[in-house]
């Protein structure tokens, strides 16, 4: 599995390696409301994580470190939605590894200097979709799993299978 840890939209994707090879199983996000408290926020991420491990049953989870640039006080939220995804996957025994954007990048397209786009096209090529996963925050997930899945050297894991 893979996550791209955010407040108002985390982005989910998981994967299914066997024989050497990923296959795409499913994608998506939760989103929270900007108008609830923190603490309500956080719960919905937890309890939203809690159902996707019940569905996808995940052996591991590659998350995107947290990046910022200017603004560090927007940081602060993300990280601890962070916190809550990770306590979360604790909880169930399941191992989370964090990834910096550039490891990311490097994994999937080969430079650590790719742009979103291109990590986005090379993420639909190597799980072979049709089209490039939705919302964005869904295909930054898929390439963190993928990611997770080549660090790992898994080809034989499931990297959350049914």
């Amino acid at each position: 599995m893979g996550i791209d840890p955010g407040l108002a939209s985390l982005g989910w994707g998981v994967l299914e390696a066997r024989d050497g090879r990923i296959r795409h199983l499913g994608h998506g996000i939760i989103k929270t409301d900007k108008d609830e408290e923190m603490s309500d926020r956080l719960l919905s991420i937890a309890l939203a994580i809690e159902l996707l491990i019940t569905e996808w049953k995940p052996s591991t989870v590659g998350m995107e470190n947290l990046f910022f640039w200017k603004n560090v006080s927007s940081a602060f939220p993300v990280a601890e939605a962070r916190g809550a995804i990770r306590l979360t996957f604790a909880r169930s025994g399941i191992e989370v590894v964090d990834f910096s954007p550039t490891v990311i990048k490097q994994s999937v397209v080969g430079t650590s200097r790719a742009d979103k786009s291109q990590v986005q096209e090379m993420v639909r090529l190597l799980l072979g979709l049709p089209d490039i996963p939705r919302p964005d925050h869904a295909a930054d997930a898929l390439a963190a799993a993928i990611c997770r899945y080549h660090h790992a050297g898994l080809a034989q894991a499931t990297l959350g299978g049914r």
